[in-house]
């Protein structure tokens, strides 16, 4: 008699949907798993600016270059004299232009050692003197700036682009393009009228089409310039009136 309740009760539980075993599981931790493979949304990109001409802020600025020095390491080096405008239209990004001047007499090595004690016969009193002074290296004397000035501006993502434009350093002009990245636009509190944009940069030149060839390969040819700027809105001359 318990062993026919018994089985009395198991079809019972059977017909009201009681699973007959663990292994037969429903196939929520099947959509559990497509779910976290699913990869993260996309971040926005960042909305454009208003229009108009932008000018370079100095202090949130710079420009650094690295060379290979003898395959051992990258030797860096960066110029803090940098000046410049941008002509930004957002609704026609070709349309705009780029205007940059770095001093070349600005270049900071931070070179460790007291430079005359190893160098008693150079007539420079420090390196960063020598590279921006000799005529082996930047001769400002005879070239006092270093000029970009665009050619070309093309999309190439949201939040991406190119920029190609004429580099002028000592006295040669040769075509560059740097690989841009917008990265956004902010208005201070303290300059609510005054909205700024951000870029980052990078690109690559060699330092031989400029007739600066000391020391290559040892020195690699290819110089590796990385950039960041952000440029505040001027203000409109009917503004300033």
């Amino acid at each position: 008699m318990r062993t026919f309740l018994l089985s009395v009760s198991a079809i019972a539980l059977v017909a009201c949907g009681a699973p007959a075993s663990s292994e037969a599981t429903p196939a929520a931790p099947e959509a559990a798993a497509a779910e976290t493979t699913a990869g993260p949304a996309e971040a926005p990109a960042p909305e454009l600016g208003p229009a108009g001409t932008y000018e370079l802020d100095p202090s949130h600025a710079s420009l650094t270059w690295k060379i290979s020095h003898f395959g051992l390491s990258n030797y860096t080096a960066r110029f803090t004299g940098i000046s410049g405008t941008l002509d930004f239209d957002p609704e026609d990004l070709s349309a705009s232009q780029l205007d940059i001047t770095v001093d070349p007499t600005s270049v900071e090595t931070d070179y460790p050692f007291d430079f005359k004690a190893g160098h008693p016969d150079s007539p420079f009193d420090t390196f960063d003197q020598e590279i921006s002074e000799s005529e082996t290296y930047f001769n400002s004397t005879a070239f006092p700036a270093i000029t970009f000035k665009s050619t070309d501006v093309t999309a190439t993502g949201a939040n991406t682009g190119t920029v190609t434009g004429d580099l002028t350093f000592r006295g040669v002009t040769k075509p560059v393009t740097l690989d841009v990245t917008y990265n956004g636009t902010a208005s201070f509190p303290w300059a609510p009228d005054s909205p700024r944009l951000g870029f980052s940069a990078t690109g690559t030149i060699k330092r031989s089409d400029f007739g600066l060839d000391f020391m290559v390969p040892s020195l690699s040819d290819e110089v590796d310039l990385l950039i960041e700027t952000e440029f505040a809105k001027a203000a409109d001359a009917s503004e300033s009136e």
